[in-house]
């Protein structure tokens, strides 16, 4: 990627090309192909088995993504229009398969979905203002319970296949992070919080709780929880089957944020595991066969233990549970068990300070920490280096290979927004946002002494591209002007019939006669955020502020020209480039916290 801001997300789109028109133009389609990424920083549970472990399901952006773990191969549910924030299962055998996930903003809506076909079963609209943070189905698959962003955080009951509300009443006037159904029962669930600890009964169409009771354990006060987990339930297989719902005394778990472990029986506190982590319990899962429990927190990883545990049915005796992932792992923010394989999912989507180089294959090649946040990026034309401009100024050159560095200076203070290197492999440009484009001839070696820079840039830089000959270089700013300079004085070039005969060496500018057909009707200055000519030089493909890549004929010289959508993104497209071959699209998002292939 050569520019990208925001949370990095990466997608990446397949060509199919149907037939050739006599004008050469290409019947271009993309493809939603790949998803990489996930939602952590501010989910919990949402991440599932499909199918006895054969698939994963799991959600970023507006995107549901089921991932085949023998293949890698996905598919995707999409008619999500922003962020989704909470995934889950029906666990009942009679509705495998069967998902619900729902999303942000003022009418928010919760989706309920056929995994393997994307059909959608069923829509609940919601009165949730701001959003749906959890959901959960009951026992029997045939309620789903929901709560919201709203003021009161609102818990409601749903009979999901109807489309009905049940029951509706406030949680708390602080935020709830879960709320779940008991595993045998479709009348009982717990929710938990800011300082929120409640046991509720459904009774026809009317709400009951009970508060936590801290009583007399020693040391305990309530805290904020963030998890809950529940004693396995030896009769919650009959039940299933449709015996009368069990009358027990089951326990319950709350993961707090200091560490600590709280192990309830009915509404009552009995017992408090201090520490079971050094830091917050994020997510906690028991498995029915066994009845274990998982816990996944924040804790640096040592022989005994570490973010992810295992323990027994009362929580007494602890196992280590060792994350093979390479890395060092201390925040696992999911957790999930399938057949005897447990996966745990990070607290994090990218790590923008981490340069990762990936074949299309979807194989991850090799890997860097560049010790500050990667702002753009741009491969040489021979493939053997790599420049990265950074937000404190900096740039980087790697060799590719080996990822080892070439070079690297800093003239700027300020970010590095857009870098390239001229065809010819000789002069390196580094757009910032103090309003300067600098020139570096990469043939003097390893100094990188500046030797010329653009003047009179009317603002930051947002988008540069080389002509063939590596001559000039046009420069589209945050004024949104577009400029022509001379490479490597920086002289501006204003003479319109020298600039109509220059040849791009590529086009990834948002301004000019060339590409005016891309902005769509009563738009702002801002709507369209990128764009990229295939080097064939038949299709253009931009990215824009509601999350929508589209597709255009190239050159675009008509006003509102027609165009294909294709959807995937929830916040704005930052920026999209086709790959040499022109048979990828990979677009990066803004706040959607994924990175994608097409």
């Amino acid at each position: 990627m050569e520019h990208s801001t925001g949370q990095e997300v990466q997608l990446s789109f397949r060509k199919d090309r149907i037939q050739e028109l006599e004008s050469h133009h290409a019947k271009m389609e993309l493809a939603l192909d790949h998803v990489f990424g996930y939602r952590g920083f501010d989910c919990r549970n949402n991440l599932h088995y499909l199918n006895d472990g054969t698939d994963i399901i799991f959600h970023t952006a507006a995107a549901g993504v089921v991932q085949n773990l023998s293949t890698g191969s996905q598919s995707f549910y999409l008619e999500h229009t922003d962020d989704i924030l909470c995934l889950t299962v029906n666990q009942h055998p009679k509705y495998r398969n069967v998902v619900a996930t729902s999303q942000i903003g003022t009418t928010p809506s919760i989706h309920i979905w056929d995994a393997m076909t994307k059909h959608t079963l069923s829509m609940l609209r919601c009165f949730h203002t701001k959003g749906v943070n959890y959901i959960n189905f009951s026992a029997t698959g045939k309620l789903l319970v929901s709560v919201g962003v709203d003021p009161e955080h609102t818990i409601t009951v749903w009979r999901w296949q109807e489309g009905a509300k049940v029951a509706s009443r406030g949680g708390h006037l602080e935020r709830i992070f879960v709320v779940e159904f008991r595993p045998d029962s479709d009348t009982q669930f717990v929710s938990v919080g800011v300082k929120h600890m409640k046991f509720w009964t459904l009774a026809g169409s009317a709400l009951l709780y009970k508060k936590g009771v801290i009583g007399s354990v020693e040391a305990a006060k309530m805290q904020t929880m963030l998890s809950v987990a529940f004693g396995a339930v030896s009769s919650s297989r009959s039940f299933l089957r449709g015996d009368p719902e069990p009358q027990g005394n089951n326990l319950t778990f709350t993961g707090a944020i200091n560490g600590d472990v709280y192990v309830w029986k009915d509404h009552f506190l009995i017992r408090l595991v201090a520490k079971a982590h050094t830091g917050p319990v994020f997510t906690m899962y028991t498995t029915l066969r066994d009845g274990l429990i998982v816990t996944g927190g924040k804790e640096r990883p040592t022989k005994e233990g570490g973010a992810v545990k295992l323990w027994d049915q009362e929580m007494k005796r602890c196992r280590a549970f060792q994350l093979e992932t390479g890395q060092l792992v201390e925040c696992v923010r999911s957790v999930c068990r399938g057949k005897e394989i447990l996966d745990a999912v990070e607290n994090k989507s990218v790590n923008y300070s981490i340069l990762c180089v990936y074949l299309f294959e979807l194989k991850l090649l090799n890997k860097v920490n560049l010790g500050h946040a990667a702002r753009c990026a741009a491969y040489s034309p021979d493939g053997e280096m790599v420049a990265i401009g950074m937000k404190n100024g900096e740039f980087v050159i790697l060799l590719v290979n080996s990822l080892k560095v070439w070079g690297k200076k800093r003239d700027r203070k300020s970010a590095i927004e857009d870098i390239r290197i001229s065809p010819d492999s000789r002069f390196l440009a580094v757009g910032s946002s103090e309003h300067t484009v600098d020139f570096y001839d990469l043939t003097q070696g390893t100094s990188l002494n500046r030797i010329g820079y653009c003047k009179d840039i009317p603002s930051f830089v947002i988008q540069m591209d080389f002509s063939a000959d590596g001559k000039y270089i046009q420069v589209s700013t945050g004024a949104y002007k577009r400029q022509v300079h001379e490479v490597p004085l920086g002289k501006q070039v204003t003479e319109a019939m020298v600039i109509e005969k220059i040849t791009w060496a590529s086009w990834t500018s948002i301004l000019g006669d060339e590409v005016i057909g891309i902005w769509p009707r009563n738009a702002d200055k801002a709507d369209v955020n990128c764009a990229c000519v295939t080097h064939a030089g038949l299709n253009v493909v931009t990215g824009d502020d509601f999350g929508l890549v589209k597709l255009f004929d190239f050159p675009c010289t008509e006003k509102f020209a027609k165009h294909k959508r294709y959807f995937g993104h929830s916040a704005h497209v930052t920026n999209i480039r086709f790959s040499h071959d022109d048979k990828y699209v990979v677009s990066t998002g803004g706040d959607d916290c994924r990175y994608q292939p097409y």
